[in-house]
């Protein structure tokens, strides 16, 4: 598979990369500038030149990947290796005897957003939302809301539109990848509501989920939130819906004005990758172990070293408050 095919893979199974690709070459080296290799989380496609040059580069890439996943960074960077004797990583020596260049872009995993209802505010909403580079899912039950011709300016975005015609909305949402945003705005008050319970029955079990808004008004979310508590929700479950959605400064009933004030809303929280999942164990039992710095040649790119695996330069360690002397000149009279 080559390497277009392989970002293309990535992207349908909703999963991180990165794409690393030889940018320079100076002397002798096992590969071309141009050569491209895809590392996964467990698995790579393709090779930059084998030997310790490419298992560097695959740590090096894996530990992108795990920064993106905590902290959604995306930036590319790039990192110089030399290829001699005195070059030692934790993979040991390559002598070729060049210096080559390495381009490091992470594939992030696009940010999925579901929308139930595709009416009159949905559709509005699933336009402006089309122009992102999101995986969007567009659920409804009734055929002609999901024709495609009446779609063809939403399919035609940037966005993955996958369309879903189905009267159980929920198998949809129990489907839906972690982190995901859930948009309810059916045209049938008992839709919303199974919605509604799906979605926190799935936070309650421990799965992520980014917003779930619901669209209504404060009535509305009033006697939804008694009878979802009277079903066996619990409170702090129950405050992961937001109700009403938008922004309270737009007060316009028109759908798009509606549609422009929850894609604001939706887009800030993708943004700020604020999930608030509920129950979730803390961060430090589903990392997983970091991987350790390794040794060779430093890189001329930005890639981190994680803190407190390299000797600090001399003289710039920070003493203690109050051991370092006044300076005899300019001292105050006391």
């Amino acid at each position: 598979m080559d390497w277009l095919s392989t970002v293309q893979q990535l992207r349908r199974e909703n999963v991180p990369g990165v794409l690393v690709t030889v940018v320079e070459v100076r002397g002798h080296a096992p590969r071309d500038p141009g050569t491209k290799m895809v590392v996964g989380t467990d698995r790579t496609w393709g090779s930059v030149g084998g030997g310790n040059l490419e298992e560097t580069a695959i740590d090096r890439a894996r530990s992108m990947i795990a920064t993106m996943i905590d902290t959604g960074a995306t930036a590319p960077v790039t990192w110089r290796s030399a290829l001699n004797e005195h070059a030692r990583t934790a993979h040991g020596r390559q002598c070729c005897g060049g210096v080559v260049t390495l381009l490091f872009e992470p594939l992030p995993i696009r940010p999925t957003v579901a929308v139930f209802g595709v009416g009159h505010v949905g559709f509005e909403l699933a336009r402006i939302l089309s122009r992102l580079e999101i995986a969007l899912h567009l659920v409804d039950s009734r055929d002609e809301q999901l024709d495609p011709l009446r779609l063809a300016e939403i399919t035609d975005g940037a966005a993955d539109v996958t369309v879903h015609r189905t009267p159980l909305g929920e198998t949809v949402l129990e489907r839906l990848p972690d982190d995901a945003q859930v948009l309810i705005m059916t045209h049938d008050h008992a839709e919303d509501y199974a919605l509604c319970d799906a979605a926190l029955r799935r936070i309650a079990a421990g799965h992520r989920l980014g917003l779930v808004g619901l669209i209504g008004s404060r009535a509305k979310w009033a006697r939804f939130r008694a009878k979802l508590l009277a079903d066996g929700h619990t409170a702090d479950v129950v405050t992961r819906i937001c109700s009403p959605i938008g922004l309270p400064a737009l007060t316009g009933k028109e759908p798009v004005v509606i549609a422009v004030g929850v894609a604001a809303q939706l887009i800030e929280r993708i943004q700020t990758r604020r999930t608030e999942p509920v129950g979730a164990p803390p961060p430090e039992l589903v990392d997983g172990p970091r991987l350790e710095p390794v040794e060779g040649p430093e890189p001329v790119g930005t890639l981190p070293e994680p803190a407190g695996t390299r000797p600090e330069p001399a003289g710039t360690r920070p003493e203690p408050a109050g051991t370092r002397p006044e300076p005899v000149e300019g001292r105050a009279r006391r």
